[in-house]
């Protein structure tokens, strides 16, 4: 039973094996748009985004039997809501020159669009990428930006009170995700 403060789930949406299945799938489909690695770089954005961008570049490195450049981008500073709440900065790394590459940033959630537009405001004091493209693991909608993903891993449609929420292995213990009903719980 949930008491009163605990977030109550309404489903797990995706598995473990769905999860890793529709990754693979946008492993390729990058591949496919891009016609290979060549030029290409993989930046997540942090917390979550960090280690699907890892398992992202390793399918592809598997796939092509080449390693792809990675990194992790922190944005705390770039949101337009850092002044309402305490940000936990992290560190960025990104051990590569973004400067002539397609990059394809990575999230796991995209939602109103927001943290992806404090992404490219990140991205772009880093240099001038050659393309920026965005690979997300779930699309809820209700975009407030006009922003779109290029890649999906699985379109989750939502309503506003609901909350949909990753796990992932490296940080959680698992990988699954799993929409709540109660999205102030939920945070």
């Amino acid at each position: 039973m949930f008491s009163e403060s605990e977030p109550r789930p309404a489903a797990t949406v995706m598995d473990a094996d769905e999860m890793r299945r529709a990754w693979t799938r946008v492993a390729h489909e990058v591949l496919e748009r891009n016609k290979g690695i060549e030029n290409l770089a993989v930046i997540g954005i942090l917390r979550k985004g960090a280690p699907l961008g890892r398992r992202l570049a390793e399918a592809i490195a598997r796939i092509e039997g080449t390693p792809v450049p990675v990194g992790e981008l922190d944005i705390s500073l770039y949101r337009d809501d850092f002044r309402t709440y305490q940000p936990r900065v992290g560190t960025t790394q990104i051990p590569f020159d973004i400067e002539g590459k397609t990059i394809v940033l990575v999230d796991e959630v995209v939602y109103t669009g927001r943290t992806v537009r404090a992404a490219l405001g990140a991205l772009v004091d880093l240099g001038r990428p050659l393309a920026t493209q965005l690979a997300v693991l779930v699309d809820r909608g209700h975009r407030e930006l006009p922003i779109r993903p290029d890649y999906v891993g699985k379109n989750i449609p939502t309503s506003r009170n609901e909350f949909v929420k990753v796990f992932l292995r490296e940080l959680d213990g698992e990988d699954k995700v799993v929409i709540y009903k109660d999205w102030e719980v939920a945070r």
